[in-house]
């Protein structure tokens, strides 16, 4: 009798190591796969390809509906994981429960939103998957459309061209003296920020954002220094933080992310982690290359 093997999150970490086990193991598991996203496992690295209309969401399918089926997966996609009961090895959606003997957690991280007010209206959104993209793809369809990317990291600044690149009047928002400030000196940060000047794109540095104004969505970011920028949408891109709520309710040990060993096992040792909501030796993931040896 096959074992039990369900998976929440089906991203990129959750997608290499499936590969991996049914590699090594290909009749060995009967495998339910949860997704809060309405898809499977897709490239994210390249969602700003997406964005600035050099590439379609087909372009960057990693495993697409047939191969899923070929694997005999159970893929319960849109349909988010409320609840593990360790006690009795059973994962809940809002949809019922299901049974497990291993379970891995692979949850990814969540987008941080500044705590300001108006971050709830519609037209703000962050960066973090193809729904956050689409967002962004349907507001640049208005003509003469105006965007402030709050964050000038990597991922908003990826977001900046992406939508200038659209067709939208862009400004960037960043905290800091300078852009990039984790891999950039000042001297490099200037550059840059002359570069995407020199583009079309407004950048505002030392620009703590205050609200975010509109009455039924957004329409401008208010910045404490009291400058105002017009915004048909705003995306929020300030950074990540493993998400980690399901299996602190579960009570798994938990830090900053949900703490492994070297095999990827949690405090618990029928569930496994791994990808960017994990913790090993108190050090945090990011990049691909590290959660793809987790899968391995």
């Amino acid at each position: 009798m096959k074992k039990k093997l369900v998976i929440i999150g089906a991203g990129m970490a959750s997608g290499r190591a499936l590969e991996h086990l049914l590699a090594a193991d290909p009749e060995g598991w009967d495998i339910t796969l949860f997704n809060a996203e309405a898809r499977g496992n897709y490239n994210r690295i390249m969602l700003s390809p997406v964005l600035s209309g050099e590439k379609s969401y087909a372009d960057i399918v990693t495993h697409d509906d047939e191969w899923y089926a070929t694997h005999n997966i159970t893929c319960r996609f849109d349909e988010a994981v409320v609840r593990i009961d360790r006690q009795h090895k059973v994962v809940y959606s809002n949809a019922g429960g299901v049974p497990y003997d291993k379970l891995l957690i692979a949850t990814g991280s969540a987008p941080f939103i500044i705590p300001v007010p108006g971050k709830d209206l519609p037209g703000v959104v962050t960066y973090r998957d193809l729904d956050d993209t689409n967002a962004m793809i349907a507001a640049s369809a208005k003509p003469g459309g105006s965007a402030v990317v709050i964050g000038g990291g990597l991922l908003g600044l990826e977001a900046a061209a992406g939508l200038k690149q659209r067709g939208m009047a862009v400004t960037v928002i960043h905290l800091m003296g300078h852009l990039m400030e984790r891999q950039l000196d000042p001297a490099a940060g200037y550059l840059l920020q002359k570069d995407l000047e020199a583009r079309g794109i407004t950048v505002h540095c030392k620009g703590a954002t205050k609200a975010i104004l509109g009455t039924e969505r957004a329409e401008a970011v208010l910045l404490e220094d009291g400058t105002t920028y017009p915004a048909d949408l705003v995306c929020m891109a300030v950074g990540i933080r493993p998400e980690t709520r399901l299996a602190t309710d579960a009570a798994l040990e938990v830090a900053r992310g949900v703490v492994v060993n070297d095999q990827m096992i949690t405090s618990d040792p029928d569930i496994l982690a791994l990808g960017e909501c994990v913790e090993h030796n108190e050090q945090l993931f990011g990049l691909v290359a590290p959660l793809y040896d987790q899968a391995k």
